[in-house]
């Protein structure tokens, strides 16, 4: 794990947001917000649940929540600094990526959205390499083929983008300050990216638990119940094999992610379990923004039947 410590923010964050492309008209639309509205106002399953409260939980608590930049001062004043990876940089300006001082190794990613990162590392495939454009998508690259002006390019394109459908779907992420965020690199085993853990917190309460291994790899994916009884689910990848044993600390990462998540309805809180050290990841509110995949599809109801949502969010 990098021994580096935080590093002065390259730029303070800033309200005043780049230009981007213009929001389609069906996401600017009053009436189908209207339509979107009326469809969801009897929820039952957990998709139609997360399709609910993006439309009406508009609080500012969910906006802190998706900013990746903003959150850490959240879960510092919740469960203490010592839970967060530690951050080389945070800049609004793309640019000033070509001239930061930083580690060997480290993760770089957009603050304003989710499902893309570059993990700069020696651990990466020696054929790997970044994309030429900035795609919205996870890349794991060694040092050497991580050039400062790519990952520039790659995040001034990032920053460009408005992402999250617009104000109607997931609207959360046009409130949050376009920037980059550059974090440790935590270490799994042998140095490779470590598993992530994805805990679903209902009203302060973790119910499931999702598993994530070899995300730039041959990625499996299970879920569990909070004592760890392997769950007859797919949400897509194949399940590993053997099951996942319990990481060493899942009983103070469900008590992080309870105190994480005791002041919302839903919220799926991400850590890792590296060396001896529970780690913050992220706080998602809005899951696949509603279309989580569930197979069978009897577990969409069961994941509902564990969430009830407010009549109205205050």
């Amino acid at each position: 794990m990098s021994t580096a410590t935080d590093t002065a923010r390259a730029a303070p964050a800033r309200r005043s947001f780049p230009s981007a492309a213009p929001v389609r008209w069906r996401e600017r639309s009053r009436l189908v917000r209207l339509l979107r509205l009326w469809r969801t106002r009897n929820p039952v399953t957990f998709r139609d649940k997360v399709r609910y409260k993006m439309l009406r939980d508009h609080r500012a608590l969910v906006v802190t929540f998706a900013d990746k930049a903003a959150v850490r001062d959240h879960v510092a004043a919740r469960i203490g600094a010592h839970y967060l990876p530690r951050v080389h940089a945070i800049t609004g300006d793309p640019a000033a990526l070509r001239h930061l001082d930083l580690p060997e190794e480290y993760v770089l990613k957009p603050t304003h959205g989710s499902g893309t990162a570059v993990v700069v590392s020696n651990s990466a495939p020696a054929d790997a390499r970044l994309p030429t454009d900035g795609s919205w998508v996870y890349r794991h690259v060694r040092p050497e083929h991580a050039a400062r002006t790519d990952l520039a390019r790659m995040a001034a394109d990032w920053v460009a983008q408005l992402y999250g459908q617009g104000p109607n779907r997931e609207w959360v992420y046009g409130e949050v300050p376009r920037q980059v965020i550059v974090e440790e690199f935590l270490h799994g085993p042998a140095g490779t990216v470590p598993d992530d853990y994805k805990f679903f917190v209902f009203s302060g309460r973790c119910r499931f638990v999702q598993v994530d291994s070899g995300r730039f790899g041959r990625r499996t994916q299970d879920f569990f119940d909070r004592d760890w009884t392997h769950l007859a689910l797919s949400g897509g990848p194949p399940w590993a094999d053997p099951v996942p044993p319990p990481p060493p600390h899942l009983e103070e990462m469900i008590s992080v992610a309870e105190r994480l998540g005791a002041e919302t309805d839903f919220v799926r809180v991400d850590l890792y379990d590296v060396e001896g050290r529970v780690v913050f990841g992220e706080l998602t509110s809005f899951p696949a923004g509603g279309d989580s995949p569930f197979d069978p599809e009897s577990f969409n109801a069961e994941f509902g039947r564990a969430w009830t949502v407010p009549r109205r969010y205050r």
